[in-house]
């Protein structure tokens, strides 16, 4: 099994990327999301009244891929308050959790709710249960770079077979048998397979789909760490979009914000044939959606259903982004300036995102969120 090693120069571009959005810059703000990442998004539309006020500016840390919705909020979140300021440094959901449970920020960005020893740690520094709020819908692309080939087909098992090396080569008859690929002819060309070298949400949503839509085939578990055991790794969801635009042959799982200029994303048959990433193909994904703690303002959705569907035209490759939260917040202005800016990022901050490839969150979702978001103390 060949061994995961960084990339070298390629690394060095992405560390530069993460640096330059850590200091605030929007890395898409001049590409134009996808083609096939467009169509009606679910709209979300109900308002709510903002209580202005509290800490600012407010530390945030976390999602690599919610890091461009997280601006649009911040700049809606100022222009509703003026004067208040989040501070979000995007480094990874794994390293968001870490910082919230060390109490070194006021709320955590993650690509996958709390689990395992982390709620524990969580309660622990809230001395009150936390809570995953769904803030960010984004749909997960396959993203590749192969000259010839501009609508590629990949079911579920097929995807499993790259990214844990079963398949090697893009001339693999079972890549060349889907259904859709038989006008291509592909080159005898080594695949190049691209995965995140941090611990992500990303990775883990990606390794959960696997597990659920190609059963049997990937058997490697989820988690926020690769463990395809193939390939090599690079950081953040920039970092990824960079390798994989940088050589031909290459490809990866990134969010659909980031599938752009040089990267196209495949589509999925998952039985009913491919389906194209979009957001109205994402949002009728979502319509399936359920929660893992019914009835609880712990929002943590429950995507296995989802990933395992298949809805005709249904896109099933999402990941929701999580706001990690204090139901109960020892400091009174942290909960206010907290539950502020989630308000807001909530309502006027949704409909924003359809221009940067996101999915706004559903009518019903969004109700949920606000009234979670109104319970927080």
């Amino acid at each position: 099994m060949k061994i995961m090693r960084p990339l070298g120069a390629v690394g060095i571009v992405a560390s530069a990327a993460l640096v330059l959005a850590a200091c605030g810059s929007d890395p898409a703000a001049s590409n134009t999301p996808a083609a096939n990442t467009s169509g009606a998004a679910p709209a979300a539309t109900a308002t709510a009244p903002v209580d202005c006020g509290g800490k600012s500016p407010l530390s945030a840390e976390g999602s690599t891929a919610q890091k461009n919705a997280v601006d649009i909020f911040v700049l809606k979140y100022s222009q509703k308050c003026q004067g208040q300021q989040v501070n979000y440094n995007p480094t990874g959901s794994g390293a968001g959790v870490k910082q919230f449970n060390a109490n070194q920020v006021d709320f955590g960005g993650s690509d996958s709710p709390l689990s395992g020893a982390d709620v524990a740690a969580a309660a622990k520094r809230c001395a009150s249960p936390a809570w995953d709020i769904p803030m960010v819908v984004g749909p997960v692309a396959v993203g590749y770079k192969l000259s010839g080939v501009d609508k590629l087909v990949l079911t579920p098992q097929v995807v499993a077979k790259i990214f844990n090396g079963g398949i090697k080569n893009w001339n693999d008859p079972a890549i060349k048998a889907v259904k859709g690929n038989e006008s291509f002819t592909f080159p005898d060309k080594p695949i190049q397979v691209i995965s995140r070298s941090d611990e992500s949400g990303t990775t883990d949503n990606f390794q959960k789909y696997l597990t659920a839509a190609a059963k049997g085939v990937w058997t490697q578990g989820a988690g926020k760490a690769f463990k395809g055991g193939v390939g090599n790794g690079a950081a953040g969801s920039n970092g990824v979009a960079t390798a994989v635009k940088a050589a031909d042959g290459a490809i990866s799982y990134v969010e659909g914000a980031f599938a752009t200029d040089g990267i196209t994303p495949a589509l999925i048959d998952s039985g009913s044939g491919g389906v194209e990433l979009s957001a109205a193909n994402v949002g009728k994904s979502l319509d399936a959606a359920k929660f893992l703690n019914a009835g609880s303002n712990d929002l943590a959705l429950d995507l296995n259903g989802i990933y395992a569907s298949n809805v005709p035209g249904a896109y099933p490759l999402l990941l929701t982004t999580y706001e990690i939260v204090c139901s109960k917040y020892s400091d009174a202005s942290v909960s206010k300036a907290v539950k502020a800016f989630l308000t807001v990022a909530a309502t006027d901050g949704q409909q924003p995102l359809s221009a940067k490839g996101y999915v706004p969150l559903p009518d019903a979702l969004q109700a949920k969120v606000l009234t979670a978001i109104k319970a927080i103390a």
